[in-house]
């Protein structure tokens, strides 16, 4: 299982319009195949950084899920809504490996 933590540079000037395309993603990633842990956006601190993340199953898994997501009605939709909104300033994507739980157990 890899984990998917995506870090968002936004315009804090547009935060509405952020979180409206977090709350669409909620609907389109489960449905296109990555096991979704939520999206979060500023509270306190920084006003420009926000974070989505997700699980897959393996970076082939995430190819597919990609692939998925650029074909689903609401995942062009929402990716065509933040171009026009121009809100996202930079996203970087990071995979990372579990290694231990809460326990110090390995999955």
């Amino acid at each position: 299982m890899l984990t998917c933590i995506i870090r968002y540079h936004i315009d804090p000037t547009k935060r509405a319009a952020f979180d409206t395309y977090a709350r669409n993603w909620s609907t389109a990633i489960p449905r296109c195949g990555a096991d979704l842990v939520g999206y979060f956006a500023p509270h306190e601190g920084s006003a420009t950084r926000a974070y989505g993340i997700y699980h897959v199953k393996s970076l082939a898994a995430y190819e597919a899920y990609r692939a998925r997501l650029a074909e689903d009605p609401l995942g062009r939709e929402n990716y065509a809504f933040a171009q026009s909104e121009k809100f996202l300033l930079r996203e970087d994507r990071t995979f990372l490996k579990l290694v231990t739980g809460p326990n110090e157990d390995t999955p």
